[in-house]
């Protein structure tokens, strides 16, 4: 499916399918996180039941007013104890899948929110 954002200034993903999200001109296939002031960076976590408090410690240190989370293929939610950091900061959380979660970063992306994408990108292997 293709996707267009509203606005250019946030990286923004341009499209997806089974496995991958294309950033710009980048296709990833492994788990990321997107900010829209303009920050990229790997989260190292390959499965569902590997994530860990750690993991979005690293996404409230980021400040959004929401965290957009892309938990896979399909919707699961991490329990609140691995979101404890957010919650503490009063930073939103939403659980989506990982098309629901790029099409609805875009759009808020889009209209100038500063918000947080968090992709499990699970290995095939997982």
């Amino acid at each position: 499916m293709k996707i267009h954002p509203d606005i250019i200034s946030a990286p923004f993903i341009s499209s997806y399918g089974k496995g991958w999200v294309k950033v710009a001109n980048e296709q990833l296939t492994c788990s990321v996180v997107l900010s829209s002031d303009g920050g990229r960076f790997d989260w190292p976590c390959a499965r569902f039941e590997d994530l860990t408090a750690t993991h979005f410690e690293q996404l409230a240190q980021l400040k959004p007013e929401l965290v957009i989370f892309g938990s896979g293929e399909r919707l699961r939610f991490p329990a609140a104890a691995l979101t404890r950091a957010l919650i503490e900061c009063q930073i939103g959380i939403e659980t989506m899948d990982i098309q629901a979660a790029c099409r609805t970063y875009n759009i808020l992306a889009g209209e100038g929110r500063h918000v947080a994408l968090a992709l499990l990108m699970e290995s095939s292997s997982g």
